[in-house]
């Protein structure tokens, strides 16, 4: 494969991707970001703080903070610490998030869909496997950063 292909598919998968979340950030009045964390917490329940957000979504602090903020203000998440733990702020949704939430999983659910038509299960398996290669070797090349 060659670099400008490489670019090419990224890109398109960002643009079919940003196609099908961005109607639910104008019809829910919230931004991206948060979109994405509230979809983000609901589907790794077991990554539950600001820093896992910025690690594994490689979101940037500043704008996970603000956007954690803006949340908080509209009642779709609060922060807690845990029994014994007062160092880590945890993030729990809250009851107000779960329409927008249900949204964003369907449109995910549908993205990946029609993004997959066509390949089989075994042909699923072997993208995966790539795609955690591929990452493995992105997230060690940022550590050499």
């Amino acid at each position: 494969m060659i670099p400008a292909e490489f670019h090419n598919h990224i890109s398109l998968i960002k643009k079919l991707y940003d196609q099908a979340m961005d109607p639910l950030c104008e019809q829910y009045q919230i931004t991206r970001m948060e979109l994405d964390i509230l979809v983000f917490l609901a589907n790794n329940p077991g990554y539950d703080t600001a820093r896992d957000i910025v690690e594994v979504r490689q979101f940037t602090k500043s704008h996970v903070s603000s956007a954690i903020h803006l949340l908080e203000e509209k009642k779709y998440l609060s922060r807690a610490y845990h029994e014994g733990n007062q160092k880590s702020i945890h993030l729990k949704l809250l009851p107000a998030s779960e329409e927008i939430i249900a949204a964003g999983q369907a449109a995910q659910r549908q993205f990946f869909s029609r993004i997959f038509d066509g390949l089989s299960p075994e042909d699923l398996k072997r993208v995966e496997s790539v795609f955690c290669k591929i990452n493995s070797n992105m997230r060690l090349l940022l550590k050499e950063v």
